[in-house]
């Protein structure tokens, strides 16, 4: 019987490749749920196996119960499980309620009821063993690029086997009208290891930017040996990508490497995303050079940087604005993704048309803030102010240099934009303290009594509002850095990962 206990430990292990103290705490469950089964009374059991020689013990174990926990009236809800600390103070005066007593008894004989119990358990046993290997193997590698063979197609999604285990790619995440059929063998970015109630999940993705960077790095030598650098990349999965990538050694042209000896490395990029066109673009520090790299091949006329908006206006001759834009806009889209930046392709009229835009609505807020006339308005616009601080606060020397400008008028503007900004500063305040945040927005870990006050005056109240922020619509609400920002918000989701 020993023996069979230990065969049966070494064969399973074999087979599922698990290690053999799982398969025999399975086996100890299973005997100990027969020897429960099989005994006239409610109890509880364990069952201990010696690992070198087979042979085990049965135990009966009750469970100790504190007498003040009991309702009024009412005895144990467990009798045969169960024990109250009164009775057991004299026999067992160390242990506390939570404490099991155990009592040696007769063990079952591991016949055809507890080799059926066990074999259940030990199958629960392997899922669950397979389930954390899952999880150790694939956890660290989330980002990753991984090949694998379709097994099948599932409600649209496909069934992806990698080195034995089944992972999912999801229709979302399938590169368009691209038609993968049973056996096709594929690249992949494991996007995700999902807990699931059925246990852990890999989910992949094929049009993830990422997994472009990954084949370049694949393709191309020269990234993998540090002489090329791969600074970002864009899609629009299955029509056409762009690729940033910069030399780190001067005798290296980073574009034509990543192109290859007739297109070679390229096409072999293309061809495992379904044929997507990929433009590479030599990366830049500076921003306008990036940028005009990035709309290539489209001509660019001249370029206008809003740092503050982290937009950029291009303008482009009027033949070559639909080049530049592209195809339902997806050059300038993908471009902008690219750079990071909000890229707005005008041609020069378009672009004197939205100076012109601009400067009436600084010309009517200067009006309207000021109390002065469009004229003193206008000379204030086309001087380059664009704000009633800097009408206040800008040296006074440069005010002077303004010929239309005499002293008496620099001091009645300045006087006019600080008792401006007051007036706006009261006003604001007068709305934060109105405002009332929830307590557990003020309570949230990295937050401020001010913050609260500005995020409730503009609707968000609680920590459910915050945590429903994207970053930008947050940083959008209050200045703040952008990782002190993305912290709040995590602090505000945790409760969703309990």
């Amino acid at each position: 019987m020993q023996n069979e206990i230990l065969m049966m430990a070494d064969a399973v292990s074999r087979e599922k490749g698990l290690g053999k103290e799982v398969i025999f705490q399975a086996i100890e469950a299973a005997l100990a749920a027969a020897t429960c089964k099989l005994n006239p009374l409610d109890i509880d059991a364990r069952v201990d196996i010696d690992r070198s020689t087979g042979e085990y013990k049965s135990f009966r174990v009750w469970e100790i119960v504190d007498d003040e926990a009991l309702e009024e009236g009412k005895g144990l809800e467990y009798p045969d499980k169960q024990l109250l600390l009164s009775t057991t103070v004299e026999d067992y005066p160390e242990l506390l309620a939570g404490d099991v007593i155990e009592e040696s008894i007769d063990a079952v004989a591991f016949g055809r009821i507890a080799a059926q119990a066990a074999k259940q358990v030990i199958m629960q046993k392997v899922r669950e063993a397979e389930r954390e290997q899952i999880v150790r193997d694939f956890e660290d590698r989330q980002g990753e690029m991984i090949t694998g063979i379709v097994k099948g197609m599932e409600r649209g999604d496909a069934i992806i086997e990698i080195n034995g285990t089944e992972a999912l790619l999801p229709k979302r995440n399938m590169i368009p009208r691209e038609g993968l059929r049973k056996g096709d063998r594929i690249r992949a970015i494991l996007e995700e290891v999902r807990y699931a109630t059925r246990g852990p999940q890999l989910l992949l993705s094929r049009i993830s930017p990422e997994l472009l960077i990954k084949l370049f790095e694949l393709e191309v030598p020269e990234v993998g040996e540090g002489l090329i650098k791969i600074h970002g990349a864009a899609r629009d999965p299955g029509s056409r990508a762009k690729i940033a990538v910069q030399s780190m050694d001067g005798r290296i042209d980073p574009v034509g490497a990543c192109v290859g000896m007739r297109g070679s490395r390229v096409q072999s990029v293309s061809n495992e995303i379904a044929g997507e066109r990929v433009d590479i673009i030599k990366w830049s520090p500076e921003i306008p050079e990036f940028v005009i790299n990035a709309l290539a091949p489209a001509e660019i006329l001249s370029i206008m940087v809003d740092e503050e908006g982290h937009a950029i206006d291009v303008i482009v001759d009027e033949t070559q604005l639909a080049q530049a834009i592209g195809r339902a806009g997806q050059n300038v889209q993908l471009a902008s993704k690219l750079t990071d930046w909000v890229l707005n392709v005008m041609s020069e009229s378009g672009a004197e048309e939205k100076g012109q835009g601009e400067a009436q609505k600084l010309i009517e807020m200067f009006s309207r803030q000021l109390d002065v006339d469009e004229d003193v308005a206008s000379i204030l616009v086309q001087e380059g102010f664009t704000s009633v601080m800097e009408v206040a606060y800008v040296p006074r020397q440069e005010m002077e240099g303004i010929e239309e400008f005499d002293e008496a008028l620099i001091d009645e503007l300045r006087n006019r934009a600080a008792d401006a900004l007051l007036t706006s500063a009261i006003a604001e305040e007068e709305v934060l303290q109105k405002a009332e945040p929830d307590a557990d927005l003020l309570a949230l870990d990295g937050m401020n009594e001010h913050t609260a006050r500005v995020l409730a005056s503009n609707g968000v109240v609680s920590q459910e509002d915050l945590a429903e922020l994207a970053v930008d619509e947050l940083l959008e609400i209050q200045d703040m850095d952008e990782e002190q920002a993305k912290q709040l918000i995590m602090a505000a989701r945790a409760p969703w990962f309990e």
